[in-house]
């Protein structure tokens, strides 16, 4: 048999039903007790520990301790973008007269974090308003800002020298899971969501993915990202 690249063991680390509960809970950038994350897999704390071990030593999950307290997260924006990914294509996958893709929740469909950046219609509609006005384009070494797009970011207070240094990459276009059209990841799509809560536009809904606007967020949202 050739060699090549071993996709059969992250495949196997996310395909038991147990752990991918617990992936797609960590998928909004957040971290969680060992505790938590069993409650959301239905399963006994022994159990899940032995789980998150499993994942840890695949690069998919990393501890963190806090006091008494040891919490896990996603081990990178990557297994972010590979969650959402996954659960994109498995919507996809099903006959469409029997499901619609992504989640039932209406608000999780509205807005939702994708990793620190914002997903669903929201993100989608941010993502088509950045493209349809040139702040965005594909480049040879990827997607990035043009210059009226850095003028646009620095209006929000954003600068290069925000994103110097940084892993992963200034822009992604990330498949929502429930639109299944393109939202903005990368250090861009973090900071833009950033800037959004700062300005008290938007919260998260603790221990769930869903972002929620105030009246007054909703239409600043709207005049910053025009749907035409």
């Amino acid at each position: 048999m050739r060699e090549g690249p071993d996709i059969s063991r992250t495949a196997a680390l996310i395909g038991d039903p147990a752990r991918a509960h617990m992936l797609v809970a960590l998928a909004d950038g957040g971290a969680r007790t060992v505790s938590e994350l069993a409650a959301e897999a239905g399963i006994g704390l022994p159990t899940a520990s032995a789980h998150l071990a499993k994942l840890e030593a695949g690069g998919l999950v990393m501890p963190r301790k806090e006091g008494r307290h040891r919490y896990y997260a996603l081990a990178s924006e990557e297994a972010g973008l590979l969650i959402e990914q996954l659960l994109a294509f498995s919507a996809a996958s099903r006959p469409a007269a029997r499901t619609r893709p992504g989640p039932r929740d209406p608000e999780l469909r509205r807005a939702r974090v994708c990793y620190n950046h914002l997903a669903g219609e929201r993100g989608v509609q941010m993502y088509d308003s950045l493209i349809r006005r040139g702040f965005l384009m594909e480049t040879t070494n990827g997607m990035g800002l043009t210059d009226p797009g850095w003028a646009f970011a620095e209006g929000l207070g954003l600068t290069p020298a925000d994103f110097a240094r940084h892993r992963p990459p200034l822009c992604r276009a990330c498949l929502d899971w429930s639109v299944r059209r393109s939202h903005l990841g990368g250090r861009l799509g973090r900071a833009l969501l950033t800037a959004l809560e700062g300005r008290g536009w938007v919260m998260r809904v603790p221990q769930t993915r869903i972002l929620r606007f105030s009246r007054a967020g909703e239409a600043a949202f709207d005049r910053l990202f025009p749907c035409a």
